[in-house]
């Protein structure tokens, strides 16, 4: 599907941006897929997000994830004590994606393996996680900006991320 360029008259007046032309626009961007995860009040809580953003500071060690404010499992995940697990997905993990963000609460971690780590919840065989803590919030348009931490982390060197793009579920391949 071809969308044509838009130019605004005032670029600054953001309101004008069609959002089906910028959901599909910005589509163009692949992006990395986490489970945002804690235990909350005995138990698991995640959401799916690929706006995660890696390498904002690193003394602090700081990403950042958005989140959309009538999203109904973020409230809990703030109730956590405000440490979180971030498990970035795996290449053949777009089934565990799917489960966790559905709509059926109930069955979302139904034999999921994960591990706690004070009350940050993590995935098991995901190519990276991190312990993180909230350090900021900034509220931005129909979403918060959080600002996390990295209090610890683990990686598996060369295993390979979900990605979104277009969309899709994808893979990424090299070019070499």
């Amino acid at each position: 599907m071809s969308v044509p360029a838009r130019t605004l008259e005032n670029p600054t007046a953001a309101s004008r941006v069609d959002s089906f032309a910028l959901r599909h626009a910005l589509a163009q961007f692949p992006q990395g897929i986490v489970a945002v995860g804690a235990e909350v009040d005995g138990a698991p809580e995640a959401i799916i997000a690929s706006t995660f953003t890696v390498g904002v500071s690193l003394d602090p060690p700081l990403v950042t994830l958005a989140v959309q404010h009538n999203s109904s499992t973020w409230p809990k995940l703030e109730r956590s004590g405000g440490e979180l697990g971030i498990s970035v997905l795996g290449r053949d993990q777009n089934g565990l994606c799917r489960q966790i963000a559905s709509k059926d609460r109930a069955n979302r971690f139904t034999g999921v393996d994960y591990q706690l780590q004070g009350s940050a919840l993590l995935l098991d065989g995901v190519p990276m996680w991190l312990r993180t803590r909230i350090y900021d919030q900034v509220r931005a348009g129909d979403h918060d900006i959080i600002v996390l931490e990295i209090l610890d982390l683990g990686f598996t060197e060369g295993a390979a991320g979900l990605v979104f793009h277009q969309h899709e579920f994808k893979t990424l391949t090299s070019l070499s």
